[in-house]
This record gives C-alpha cells, structure tokens and sequence, in this order.
C-alpha cells in the first residue's frame, strides 16, 4: 500500500507521494519572481524542500533489497550496482531540492559516486567512458525512468499559483506512462540549478559530440520544432539498455526507415585473395586510419585536406569489393555502414537531401565507414540539362558530393565500371584501388578456401586443374561449391565429385548470364 505522509511547513500543507501542490499565497512562480514576499518565498522552498526529503526516506524506508531467486552472480552484481546509482541519483536529486526551494543560499554538497565493480556491465561501461561525476549523474537521470521511476517524483512538484509544475525543473509526461520523464532542462536544474556557469558547463556534457552521446548510451532527443533546445527528453540508448539488462552488444538506435543497413561478415580476412595493386590499396586506407589525424594535427595537413578519406573499389561484380569493406571494418573496429539508395533517393529533391543528411549526420557521429554501394546509378555522369527532372537529379548528386567532401571518417564507393562515374567524383578519391578478375593462381586459393574441411573430395578433384580451366571470381567460385554441394546432398553423398563441381559452375553461370542472352 502506497504511504503517505502530511507535513506542515511555513503554512503550505503539502502531502508526501503525491504531486506537491503549493497554496497560491506562497507560491514560488516559475521565475521566482519578486512579486512573491521573501520570507513567504523561503518558507515555500523549505516545505518543497522537506517534503522532498521526506518522501525519499519514506522510498528508502518502504524499499529494500531486491531478492530475485536464482540470479547468477554477475546478474546480482550489476543489480546492486544499478541500485546503487539509483540511490545516489535520489539522493543528489533531494540535495537540489534542497538548495533551490529551501532558505539556504543555493549551494550542493553533492554525495560521493558509489563504487562500482567492473565486472559487471554497468561498471564496464563507466570503465570504457570514464564519466565525472556530472556525467555519471546524466546517466543515472537517463536510466531512471527505465530502472526506479519512482525517483524522479521528487520532480513533479506543482505550483498552483500557475497551475503547472515549476519550469526550472523542466520534464515532461509520457502518453502511458504516469511518472515523470527527464528533459535537457530537467539535468540543467540537477546539475547546475541557477548557477549560469554550470548550466553552460552541462550543455557541453550534452552536445551531441560528447563522447556519451557519440559513441555511448545518452541522449538529447530533438526538442519540438519552435521550442527551447533543451526541452527535448533525456534518453538512455535502448540498445545500451538491452546490454545493461541481458548483456546484448550494443549497436546504433537507427529508425525503421533509416537509409543505411549495417555491413558484416562472417569471412577471415584469409578468405579475401588479392591482387598486389589491390592489397596496395587496402594497405594506403589502413595507413590513413591510423596515422591520419596525427598528419592532420601534428604535421600541418589539416589546411590542405579534406578532413576524411575516399576510396573508389571498382571491378566487376563478386571480385569482393563489399567484403574488403566489410573486412576494413573489423580490422579497424569501426562499424561499416551501406547506403540504401531506395531509401535515400525522392522525386523530390528536397526530401533527398534530407535522406542523406540524415545519414552523414548519423555516420559521422558514430564514426563509421560508410559504403556508397554500386554508385554507377548514383554517381553516373551528370546529364545534360533537358528538363526539372534533369535538373533536380543533377542537384541531389552535387549535394551528395559535397557530403562526401565534407566527411571526417572514411567513404567507400564501389563501381563496377568505373569509366562511367562523375569525374567529380574521382576529383574527390585519395585512392583508387582495382579489384579485378583472379588468376588461376588467385582461383585455386579460392576455391580452397571455400571448401570447408567437413567436406569430403573425391580422387577426380583437383583444385589447381578446375582454376585453370574455368575462370570465376570469388562470388562465382562461392556460389558454385554451394551448388556443388547441394547436388551431392541431394543423392546421400557427403563426398563432393568433380561432376558435381563442373555441374555446379554450368548452372552458376547460368544463373549470371543476363536474361537477355538466354532468349
């Protein structure tokens, strides 16, 4: 049964658990103006103050220990920890009540951060940001609503001299949900409360560049169009949450309609042979990944290049272009992310444009390397202006330019043929790397590769023999022994013969050859 509790405090009657409601002859008004007496204003902020205080204790008091039969021990720890937070939240929450509605002169003495162990995921995560104790509070604020709403109430504190609740503390509520829901505004009160300095000071720790909100879990949701910056809700990224509560890897909250899908593999990157000039390439983009920014900062290339760096694959198709990039990626430990050109490319040139800037905004705070998959159609020669449809095309692919001129991290185009891509395009690649056709040589690797050990050769296979008679790329090589191996399935056979081999090339070429040529 929820308790309460009534105080009564400089004659505002003000009721523990329920939303505060302050009598209109005390009432402190969102500006704290003067038009309240002083000593009406101070008796006002410490019953807001005490009542606060009090109904924390009744939490504290009424709470206890979670008793979770079963839980293993990592589970228990990260527990103890979240508690522990949300105990410290509560606590620093009270403490600003305290000083901003109550008769002192408005300074914290904050608690001391708990300790957290590092062996759970909660402690590994501080472990990885190493936030201050503002950051730390941030987050704490973030994950509130999703772990101990009941924390917040000290928040929902009504002013009836306006009807509302105080604007200092800002917040909003949810459509189902009852409690109190955090805004920018709302960790500009806890953190910084009429100190102009330390307000300023917590906006920076909210910039969306901000280690926290770049590559970890908070986040400033965009405010309603028209309204302060700062009255957006204070979010916990869901995907980091699902790490905190089942230990998922956490990844990017991307929308449904979001015009990128990730790129990944489940390849070594021995499966991927190279020609010399391409593994040349491949080298220069790991060159740049690395040693980069200190050329850009330490040896003054910085005025004299663009910030990021493109690179052009271009072969034809199943020579692993799309792999390499994808193989990249994982060597550098940057997500690799592919351009959907239906999701991207309108018919109104406007909403083109806000599909790409979407996408580069998301890409370049998530730092990750963003693949221009099959540009031919995209990035093709710009057309002759004969009409709004020629114009408009030509616009979206100047603005999609000047994107990539723009990009800090790394941009991958791949292109089959690439004779036919904008020369304002290769004005802007620091490198072209080459994927062609294998060799025989190149081939027998390949097909070694591809045959997984499980899988039982007949005397009549020679892989040196089958690449020298049958020129393939990797993705042809690929889809043959899968063929081939569907075929010796189909008869009980887990021995794979050179007629299932040569079968499986026949009906992959098949499947290649344009539909016109079959007619």
């Amino acid at each position: 049964m929820k308790r309460a509790t009534t105080r009564q405090n400089g004659g505002a009657k003000l009721s523990v658990g329920q939303p505060l409601a302050i009598g209109a002859s005390q009432a402190l008004s969102s500006s704290r103006s003067a038009d309240v007496p002083p000593k009406a204003a101070k008796a006002t902020r410490a019953a807001v103050a005490g009542a606060v205080i009090g109904s924390a204790a009744l939490r504290q008091e009424a709470g206890g220990p979670a008793r979770e039969s079963g839980a293993s021990s990592a589970g228990a720890t990260d527990a103890a920890a979240l508690a522990a937070e949300m105990k410290w939240l509560s606590a620093v929450i009270d403490q600003r009540i305290r000083a901003f509605f109550g008769s002192g002169d408005g300074r914290v003495s904050w608690p001391p951060a708990p300790a957290v162990r590092g062996d759970s995921p909660y402690g590994a995560l501080l472990a990885r940001f190493a936030p201050g104790d503002r950051e730390r509070l941030l987050l704490a604020l973030a994950l509130a609503p999703h772990l101990a709403p009941h924390v917040l109430d000290g928040f929902l504190l009504k002013n009836e001299n306006t009807g509302r609740n105080f604007t200092e503390v800002g917040g909003i509520k949810g459509e189902a949900h009852a409690g109190f829901l955090p805004t920018g505004q709302t960790a500009l009160f806890l953190l910084g409360g009429d100190d102009f300095a330390a307000r300023m000071e917590v906006m920076r720790l909210l910039d969306p560049r901000h280690t926290l909100s770049a590559a970890g879990p908070l986040r400033l949701a965009s405010p309603v169009p028209g309204e302060p910056a700062w009255s957006g809700p204070l979010e916990f990224s869901p995907s980091w949450l699902r790490h905190l509560l089942y230990g998922e890897k956490p990844g990017p909250d991307l929308e449904p309609m979001f015009p990128a899908a990730a790129v990944t593999t489940a390849l070594a990157p021995d499966d991927l042979v190279l020609a010399p000039a391409t593994a040349a390439g491949m080298a220069e983009i790991r060159n740049w990944a690395r040693h980069g920014p200190e050329l850009r900062r330490d040896w003054g290339l910085e005025r004299h290049s663009r910030p990021g760096f493109c690179a052009l694959f271009h072969g034809p198709p199943g020579t692993g272009k799309t792999l390499a990039a994808a193989l990249l990626g994982r060597e550098l430990a940057v997500d690799v992310y592919r351009l959907d050109l239906a999701a991207v490319v309108s018919r109104y040139v406007t909403e083109t444009e806000a599909n790409l800037r979407r996408l580069f905004d998301e890409a370049e705070r998530r730092d990750w390397i963003l693949l221009l998959d099959e540009a031919d159609a995209l990035f093709g020669r710009r057309t002759e202006v004969r009409d709004a449809h020629d114009r408009y095309a030509n616009v979206a692919v100047a603005y999609l330019l000047q994107r990539v001129d723009d990009y800090r991290g790394i941009v991958v185009v791949t292109a089959q043929d690439a004779a036919n891509l904008d020369d304002a395009l290769f004005r802007r690649m620091d490198v072209v790397v080459p994927f062609p056709r294998p060799d025989a040589t190149q081939r027998e690797c390949l097909w070694k590769n591809v045959a997984d050990r499980r899988v039982q050769l007949a005397d009549d296979v020679s892989w040196s023999k089958i690449a020298r008679e049958h020129e393939l790329t990797g993705g042809q090589i690929a889809g043959a022994f899968r063929r081939a191996c569907l075929r010796a399935a189909t008869r009980d056979d887990r021995r794979l013969t050179r007629e299932d081999i040569v079968a499986g090339i026949r009906s992959e070429r098949e499947r290649a050859r344009p539909v016109r040529s079959r007619r």
